[in-house]
């Protein structure tokens, strides 16, 4: 079947990190020409740039599906297994993981290559030490050189996925475990780079270069990481032992777990692995760790074939062809792979076989090698596969048609799923622009597909680290692991908080507040930093805030205490209303116990003083209506005025006022207190700053305030905010006034009333005027200053006489106008 008259052939084997991909290069370019063919695009491009580096751009050549690239002096070529055009003559041949012709769906294509593909000077076949029997029984004479490993790879125990140490690199064999994976580093350990199959050459690059330069400390990977990729990699954790092989899920073999840990270690550095569960149906059998460390595995006796060379005749022949068994004893036909099976499903259609004579079989048979990148199934693939030799079987793919799809898929915007699906769509159409007869334009086409790949590869890239890196985090989990003390934490003057230029949060005051964009999961570890880091910070706070000057504290809304307009505690009952107690913000609590009580000394002091200065009044009658001397008149009109924050109404303390002494009364008038003809009051808490320190007195006291009134108010609308007693202002028919100005209309009114109190006036227009009365309000505060309305004509302003005493307040309803007002008194 096969004829071996090729000059001799050398096989490298021996398990990962052995540095075989290394030498196949270094043989290659010592050589005048050389090709290497590689299991992965991936990996062809990476051994593409390293050997461009060495002889220059102008010789070297990558030739994969869907990307191609041949100057026209290339004299060595990189190429995935499938694409090594073995039809040109190099002075040397390599083949890379050759162990992959016992792979179900590409074994064959392996198997060929180690059988036919042959450099003119010397071939080498790279992979592991599994192949020794089948090589020497596929290929007499062939010369096998061991390689050992230079480093000891050992198991080391399975680990918490929070436990893994750094430069690991963890093997899921889905996307969807992939990004799962991924996403719990970035809670965990601030995240991971990505690097799955299916990823372009240039998104896998730049994630791989991210963990290579330590942007991240673990990766995440499908078993696409065993394939030769150089890595930095001291751990390889598996998240489980089974994957679906495109036929069933099952356990891996033991050599598949062998290539994949064999990834831990460089060069001469040690490397380990292990599994992130330690019971279970994917926790390593004490059998599968010995064979993994001794590099003991079973012996690849067979492989994988399938005609290399079918007969293109006509699709009979082709089936037919391919169809055939080998005859020896260590090749076994190859399963029916995809390209093979679109093959027979078209051979079903009348309009596919018509088509399909003379040159067009090999088209049809080139057409069903289109892989299906976007994994859209057997069916649709078909379809897809269809209508490409549908057109070529007339000559080219229509450029609009091309045009349309390739323009769909230029687009950046959506998420990781999205952008990779995208990315895998437009391989295929990549794929289908390097054949050099399917397009009337296949460079353009190329050009333009490869720079939408990679217009797609860098969005993917960013959408990854987005998604799954956390830069804030990984500094805060690198620094942690050196020890707190290690963490470079720094606060600026605006109070932002940051560890290794990554802001975690702000110190407002005393509290830390978390960075707005830190996800929920990462605040737990932001907060634990800060709290450790931060105490340094928060003491020497506290130390300038006991330090501060009055000047520099205030009272704020809600009864807080500020410092420099930042809340640092609150008012809260006390014993008496003049002297509340002082409570710590409880973002203070950070403070050492010593600490806490020398800022509560200090901000109760400027309270003390504050009050005093603010409402002097106030803490008077509260330490006068405790006081066993200041008699029981004087006693419970301070503790009436106290309960009011310095105001009381006179109604209900006509007796108490009536039985004051005359020194009661001085005093009285020492303090300032007005003991007017509806009210006793201050005047000087009718202040906008002494309104606020009342509120907060009785809000702290357990009395819910109501609003402040405006500042400078005269006369409010009934029910308006503020317009109560309580806040200094008297309801009088549809108004509110000020008892101040109450007092002084009132004053007027007993000094205009004439001799014996019996001679009719009228209230001072200006003065209601000034002040912002309406008719009915004068009307009202008369009869509670214990006047009555005398008949008066149509054009004279309402008059008054004198009736002997004021009145309680009225409850009558709110007369409409004046006149109203005046019969409705007159009737009671």
């Amino acid at each position: 079947m096969v004829a071996f008259d090729r000059p001799r052939v050398t096989a490298v084997l021996g398990p990962t990190n052995t540095g075989k991909t290394h030498l196949a290069i270094e043989r290659m370019c010592a050589h005048s020409s050389g090709m290497i063919g590689f299991p992965l695009r991936l990996l062809a491009r990476e051994v593409y740039d390293r050997v461009v580096a060495i002889k220059g751009a102008d010789r070297v050549a990558l030739i994969t599906g869907e990307e191609r690239i041949v100057p026209k002096d290339a004299r060595w070529f990189l190429c995935t297994a499938e694409s090594m055009p073995l039809q040109r003559e190099v002075a040397f041949v390599a083949l890379d993981e050759a162990q992959l012709g016992s792979d179900r769906e590409r074994g064959h294509v392996f198997t060929d290559r180690i059988l036919r593909a042959r450099g003119r000077e010397e071939t080498m076949i790279l992979g592991s030490e599994a192949l020794r029997p089948v090589l020497r029984a596929l290929v007499p004479g062939i010369e096998i050189v061991e390689r050992p490993r230079f480093s000891t790879l050992s198991y080391a125990g399975a680990k918490k996925l929070s436990r893994l140490p750094r430069r690991s690199a963890i093997v899921a064999f889905s996307a969807e475990e992939v990004y799962a994976t991924a996403e719990m580093l970035r809670r965990l350990r601030g995240g991971a780079a990505v690097v799955m199959g299916a990823l372009s050459p240039r998104t896998r690059n730049a994630q791989v270069a991210m963990f290579q330069a330590g942007e991240v400390d673990y990766l995440v990977a499908t078993d696409a990481i065993g394939m030769g990729l150089n890595l930095d990699v001291g751990h390889v954790a598996f998240a489980g032992l089974h994957k679906f092989d495109g036929q069933q899920r099952r356990r891996l073999r033991v050599a598949e777990m062998a290539q994949i840990a064999g990834r831990a270690g460089r060069h001469q550095r040690d490397g380990t692995f292990g599994a992130l569960t330690e019971e279970g149906p994917d926790a390593f059998e004490p059998e599968e760790v010995a064979a993994i460390e001794g590099h003991r595995f079973p012996r690849l006796d067979w492989l994988y074939w399938r005609n290399g060379t079918p007969d293109l005749s006509s699709i009979e022949a082709l089936v037919a062809s391919l169809a055939e068994r080998p005859d020896d004893l260590a090749l076994r036909a190859a399963p029916e792979a995809l390209d093979l099976k679109i093959l027979k499903r078209l051979a079903e259609e009348p309009g596919v076989r018509d088509r399909a004579r003379g040159g067009n079989v090999a088209r049809l048979w080139a057409a069903c090698g289109i892989p299906d990148f976007a994994k859209l199934g057997l069916d649709p693939h078909a379809r897809f596969v269809g209508r490409v030799f549908g057109y070529l079987a007339h000559g080219h793919i229509p450029h609009q048609w091309f045009a349309d799809e390739v323009a769909r898929l230029d687009r950046t915007e959506g998420d990781v799923e999205t952008i990779a699906g995208r990315i895998a769509a437009i391989r295929s159409w990549a794929y289908i622009a390097q054949r050099p007869d399917w397009l009337a334009d296949p460079q353009h086409w190329a050009e333009r597909t490869l720079a939408i790949e990679e217009r797609l590869s860098d969005a993917l890239h960013a959408g990854l680290t987005q998604r799954f890196v956390d830069k804030r985090t990984t500094a805060l989990a690198r620094k942690i692991g050196g020890g707190v003390g290690a963490l470079p934490v720094e606060i600026d003057a605006q109070g932002e908080v940051t560890i290794d230029t990554h802001t975690i949060g702000r110190l407002d005051g005393f509290r830390f507040v978390v960075a707005p964009d830190a996800r929920a999961h990462d605040k737990r570890l932001l907060l634990a930093t800060a709290e450790k880091r931060l105490a340094g910070e928060r003491r020497r706070r506290a130390e300038a805030l006991i330090a501060s000057t009055d000047a520099q504290l205030a009272l704020v809304e809600g009864g807080a205490i500020a410092v420099d307009g930042l809340a640092v505690a609150r008012l809260a009952r006390g014993t008496s209303l003049a002297r509340p107690q002082v409570v710590l913000d409880d973002a203070l609590d950070c403070l050492d116990p010593a600490l806490r009580t020398r800022v509560t000394e200090r901000l109760r002091r400027w309270t003390a003083a504050t009050i005093a200065a603010t409402l002097p009044a106030v803490t008077a009658l509260a330490d006068a209506a405790r006081a066993p001397d200041a008699g029981p008149a004087l006693r419970s009109i301070a503790a009436a005025m106290e309960a009011g924050a310095g105001f009381a109404e006179r109604l209900p303390l006509r007796d108490a006022i009536e039985a004051l002494s005359s020194g009661n009364r001085h005093w009285l008038r020492r303090q300032r207190v007005t003991i007017g003809a509806l009210d006793l009051f201050d005047p000087r808490l009718l202040k906008p700053a002494a309104q606020a320190w009342r509120r907060a007195l009785l809000a702290a006291a357990g009395t819910t305030p109501p609003p402040a009134p405006p500042a400078g108010a005269t006369a409010l609308p009934r029910g308006a905010s503020g317009a109560v007693p309580i806040m200094g202002f008297r309801p009088l028919g549809g108004q509110a006034v000020r008892i101040d100005l109450v007092e002084r209309i009132a004053r007027a009114a007993h000094d205009a009333r004439g001799p014996g109190g019996r001679t009719p006036f009228a209230p001072d227009p200006a003065l209601a005027v000034s002040i912002g009365l309406e008719p009915g309000t004068i009307a009202r505060l008369m009869a509670e200053l214990g006047f009555r309305p005398v008949a008066a004509t149509d054009d004279a302003p309402p008059r008054y006489v004198w009736r002997g005493r004021a009145r309680a307040k009225v409850a009558a309803p709110d007369p409409a106008n004046a006149f109203a007002a005046l019969a409705g008194l007159v009737g009671r």
